[in-house]
């Protein structure tokens, strides 16, 4: 991986990272496809709606459908059909969501299976041969994503613990030629944050990740932890703030120096009906829609906003047709990848205070609901 720093406009970023399976334009949103599939999309359809990297799970693809299936078709890439890079999370994010199912100990982390029931252990060096497995073009290192709230009593020995993991991470990546990035962790507290960041560039990584804030912590808290914390982040290597997807949380972490993004919002919100635009979000599910003729957003160019209205939309989720799926889900990537793509060109302009203000300007024209 080669990152390139394109032009900066104030702390926003504006880079390109290249790696053998192509290029990616920061800052950049990497759709989920936990299970190897980013939910109703074939790859093609997602390239054509923009997007040039996605995301997967180490933890979730260990289980199912098992390392060997992957790795004897050569790898993620050619088993989801998908030629772009690929990030991998390294099953730390579990740690936190599986918190009932887990038990820490300084080796890593006991699991029971939420597929089966079975007991399953990850620790770094599992986490990277899995990685490694699935050849992914980033690995991320084994991390303790720590929870909202706690106490600094709490989070000091699991933020430790994660740098202890880091650098047994780092060892068991060895010279493999994926890119390996390490993840921040230390809750609401500046100053493990700080230390997790010293211990992190003291081992060296390719990229760093923020990690830990998207676990139900207030806004303003994190956009605090944002603010001190980006100018000490390694200026010459991608800075990747984890699981954040709400359209105003993206514009304001890119405001403080975030390059990569990545969150099930647009896909699983979807699914259940909302539609993100440019004035805030559309809830199929409500009244006012059952006859409209409009699109969901007429200044929007994708499929779905060309040859489709809200009063047939609304109809496909009621009567809980798979197409309500595929045609919202291909709207939100594309309004995603939209959004991604004007922060990029607003930032090069040296234009981005301005493109900031026209984006809260035009959401708070509007009288749909917000998320």
């Amino acid at each position: 991986m080669k990152f390139e720093l394109l032009a900066r406009d104030g702390t926003a970023r504006r880079g390109r990272l290249q790696f053998e399976r192509g290029r990616v334009e920061t800052p950049a949103f990497m759709p989920v496809g936990t299970l190897g599939t980013v939910k109703a999309m074939l790859p093609e359809e997602l390239r054509e709606l923009g997007v040039e990297m996605i995301l997967a799970n180490t933890f979730h693809l260990m289980l199912r459908p098992g390392t060997a299936i992957i790795e004897a078709h050569g790898g993620l890439h050619e088993f989801m059909h998908w030629e772009g890079p690929i990030l991998t999370d390294s099953g730390g994010f579990q740690v936190w969501s599986l918190a009932e199912l887990r038990k820490i100990t300084a080796a890593g982390v006991c699991f029971r299976s939420p597929v089966d029931g079975a007991e399953v252990f990850l620790g770094p060096e599992e986490s990277i041969a899995v990685q490694h497995a699935l050849n992914s073009d980033v690995v991320m290192i084994f991390d303790e994503c720590t929870p909202y709230p706690a106490t600094a009593a709490e989070v000091e020995p699991s933020m430790r613990r994660s740098l202890a993991w880091a650098a047994r991470s780092r060892e068991a990546h060895g010279g493999h030629p994926a890119a390996l990035f390490g993840i921040v962790q230390g809750g609401m507290y500046q100053s493990l944050r700080e230390q997790s960041l010293d211990g992190l560039c003291a081992i060296g990584f390719d990229g760093y990740a923020i990690g830990g804030l998207a676990v139900g912590e207030p806004a303003a808290a994190r956009e605090r932890i944002l603010e001190r914390l980006a100018p000490r982040l390694p200026p010459d290597k991608p800075h990747y703030l984890m699981g954040i997807g709400r359209p105003e949380d993206l514009v304001e972490s890119v405001a403080r120096g975030m390059d990569l993004f990545d969150c099930v919002l647009p896909t699983r919100n979807a699914r259940n009906g909302w539609i993100f635009t440019r004035r805030g979000v559309i809830r199929l599910k409500n009244s006012c829609y059952r006859g409209s003729l409009e699109s969901p957003d007429p200044e929007c160019n994708c499929y779905t906003c060309r040859h489709y209205s809200l009063a047939y939309l609304r109809h496909l989720k009621e009567a809980n047709e798979i197409l309500a799926a595929r045609l919202v889900t291909g709207h939100n990537l594309y309004y995603y990848q939209s959004l991604m793509a004007g922060m990029r060109g607003a930032i090069i302009s040296g234009e981005f205070g301005r493109w900031r203000e026209g984006f809260y300007a035009c959401r708070d024209e509007s009288g749909r609901s917000m998320p």
